[in-house]
């Protein structure tokens, strides 16, 4: 598959680290927490992430002096930062340091993914995430088409909607429950396992009729893997 859009997340607070992960990994983001801002560097050196969202209380080095550290390294990777220091002169010293938005302690985890996909949309990095693929599969996320080994697929959009899904979570196992709220979102409340057991299949049949990739795997008790 397409490499996905890396968020890096320095959170020194575990419970809100796992939070943010989660709620990030949800919306299709690759995640990576640091509790503080140890190895963040070496990390920095390998990978090319496309946000960072930084805790101002961090242990050792100050997330904003962190920030500013980096800026002065050449390092132009987006940040917004999380912190309970909300007085005016402290939201100054933050965008300062070179933050591109700022958000206080506590907040709700939507406005975190609303305000993470705003600076991903400003920043580029949205638009460069139009397609993603994995083995004979391409998918235009813009157009909603899909593309079998460059030949153009027709599905329908709850289709389209399902193998979005599994394609953001590959060699996960995806509950039933899980795909119903993703692909069939409020429309999911009156659909059965057997309902969702068919989808599956036609689109299966769909984009591998002969089994020859063997995208689809059952797990006993959970509900489907995709690789």
């Amino acid at each position: 598959m397409q490499k996905e859009i890396e968020i890096v997340v320095i959170e020194d607070e575990e419970d809100i680290l796992e939070l943010i992960e989660y709620h990030l990994a949800k919306e299709g983001y690759s995640v990576t927490g640091f509790l503080s801002t140890q190895n963040v560097e070496q990390f920095l050196e390998e990978e090319n992430p496309s946000l960072m969202l930084v805790d101002r209380n961090l242990p050792g080095m100050e997330g904003s002096e962190f920030i500013s550290y980096l800026r002065e390294k050449g390092y132009d990777i987006p940040v917004i930062f999380l912190t309970a220091k909300a007085k005016e002169s402290e939201l100054e010293e933050g965008f300062d340091a070179g933050g591109d938005d700022y958000m206080t302690k506590p907040f709700s985890p939507k406005e975190l993914t609303l305000r993470v996909k705003a600076l991903l949309k400003r920043s580029g990095a949205l638009q460069k995430q139009q397609r993603l693929k994995h083995k004979l599969l391409t998918i235009d996320l813009v157009k909603k088409d899909l593309y079998v080994n460059d030949s153009p697929v027709s599905l329908t959009p709850l289709e389209f909607n399902l193998l979005h899904t599994f394609m953001k979570h590959i060699d996960e196992p995806l509950t039933r429950d899980f795909l119903r709220d993703e692909a069939w979102g409020q429309e999911g409340e009156g659909v059965n396992d057997n309902a969702v057991n068919v989808a599956i299949n036609r689109l299966k049949n769909k984009i591998d009729p002969q089994n020859e990739q063997n995208y689809f795997h059952p797990v006993w008790g959970v509900g489907y893997k995709f690789n």
